[in-house]
C-alpha cells in the first residue's frame, strides 16, 4: 500500500510502498482509510517536539475509513464507517484506567506516534478505541472531529460555567468549538496574531463576538490556549477575572515565561488537557450533529502531505486540513 512515512524527526515524510497492516489482537480492525485530518500534533511529531516516536512511522490520527477486516469479537462489522482518534489504547488495569481517566494512563499508546496512523491507504486500530462516524458528515468534514473536536470538547468541559471565553489561536479546534460555544449561549473572543485580519474575519463568521490581537486587553471568565506558545499564558491570565481558568489545550507548548504572582492571585487557575477518554468521544460525537457543527476543510492528496504540513506550520490554513487517500 502507499503511505507517507517519517524515517527521522526533523525531515519530510516520504511516499513509499509499505506492507499492509495486520491484525494483532482480537479487537483489532483493518480500515481502508478515506480521509485523515492533519493536526498540530502531527507537526510536533514530525518536527521532534514530541520525543521518541516509533520509527519508521506513518503519522496521522484523525482517521475516517471503512472496516475491511475484523473478527467476530469486534464491536464493528465489515463495511462500517468508523473514526480513529489520537488515543489508540490504554492498559485498562491501572488506577487511571479503572477510574475513567484512561487519558492519563502511563502505558497508553497513541495513533500516529507509537501506532501507525492514517497517512496511508490502510491502517489497523483497536476497535475499542474507535468511534462510529455521525451520520450526515462527508468523510472529509468528519475527520477533524476526531482530534480538533474531541480535544477541544474536553477543554471546554474544564470551563463549563464560563460565559465570556477567550480562544488564543484560531485553528481547527477553535473553529469547531466556537460553533459549540455559541450554540450554548457563550460569547467567544478570538485572539490571533496581530494583523491577521483574515483569521479574525473567519472567527466572526462563525459567531465570535470579537476578534483581534493577542496583545489586546479584555475581561474574560476563562480562556483556552490552542496555540503552542507559552508566552500566551501570562497574557491570558491578565485577561481572566478572579476565579477564572486558563486551559492549555495542546499536547506541546513552548516554555512558559515567569510572570508576577498578582496575575495568578485571586484564585485564578491554569490547567492542561491531556488526550481524551472514550466517554469524551461518545459525548461529543453525539452532540456535534445537534449543534450542528460544520467543519471548514482544505483537502490535499496523499502525495501533498508535506505541503499540507507546511501550510499548517505557516498558519496558511483556515479551518482544518485533510488528506484524501
Amino acid at each position: 500500500m502507499r503511505a507517507m512515512v517519517l524515517d527521522k524527526q526533523g525531515e519530510k515524510l516520504t511516499l513509499k510502498q509499505v506492507p499492509m497492516p495486520t491484525l494483532s489482537g482480537t479487537q483489532d480492525v483493518l480500515i481502508q482509510v478515506s480521509m485523515c485530518g492533519i493536526c498540530r500534533t502531527d507537526l510536533h511529531v514530525v518536527d521532534g517536539d514530541l520525543k521518541f516516536p516509533r520509527l519508521p512511522l506513518i503519522p496521522g490520527h484523525q482517521i475516517v475509513g471503512y472496516v475491511k477486516e475484523c473478527l467476530s469479537s469486534c464491536r464493528f462489522k465489515i463495511g462500517d464507517r468508523i473514526g480513529v482518534p489520537w488515543l489508540g489504547g490504554s492498559c485498562g488495569q491501572c488506577n487511571y484506567c479503572l477510574n475513567n481517566e484512561e487519558n492519563l494512563c502511563d502505558n497508553a499508546k497513541y495513533t500516529g506516534y507509537q501506532l501507525n496512523g492514517g497517512f496511508a491507504e490502510y491502517c489497523s486500530a483497536d476497535s475499542r478505541f474507535c468511534f462510529s462516524v455521525p451520520e450526515g458528515y462527508p468523510d472529509s468534514q468528519a475527520a477533524p472531529l476526531f482530534c480538533a473536536g474531541l480535544i477541544g470538547y474536553r477543554a471546554m468541559n474544564k470551563i463549563r460555567q464560563a460565559k465570556k471565553i477567550g480562544f488564543y489561536g484560531f485553528g481547527a479546534s477553535a473553529h469547531i468549538l466556537t460553533q459549540l460555544a455559541v450554540s450554548q449561549g457563550k460569547q467567544i473572543y478570538a485572539f490571533t496574531r496581530a494583523g491577521d485580519s483574515k483569521t479574525q474575519a473567519f472567527a466572526k463568521s462563525l459567531g465570535a463576538v470579537w476578534a483581534g490581537s493577542v496583545d489586546e486587553p479584555s475581561s474574560l471568565d476563562a480562556a483556552i490556549i490552542f496555540a503552542p506558545s507559552g508566552d500566551l499564558i501570562p497574557l491570558a491570565l491578565k485577561n481572566v477575572k478572579k476565579g477564572g481558568t486558563v486551559v492549555c489545550a495542546g499536547i506541546h507548548m513552548s516554555d512558559i515565561p515567569s510572570f508576577p504572582y498578582e496575575i495568578l492571585w485571586g484564585e485564578r487557575h491554569i490547567c492542561s488537557v491531556a488526550n481524551l477518554t472514550r466517554f469524551d468521544g461518545e459525548a461529543f460525537l453525539n452532540l456535534a450533529p445537534l449543534v450542528p457543527i460544520r467543519t471548514t476543510v482544505h483537502v490535499y492528496s496523499l502525495d501533498k502531505t508535506n505541503e499540507a504540513l507546511e501550510d499548517l506550520r505557516q498558519g496558511r490554513i483556515e479551518g482544518a486540513a485533510v488528506i484524501q487517500i
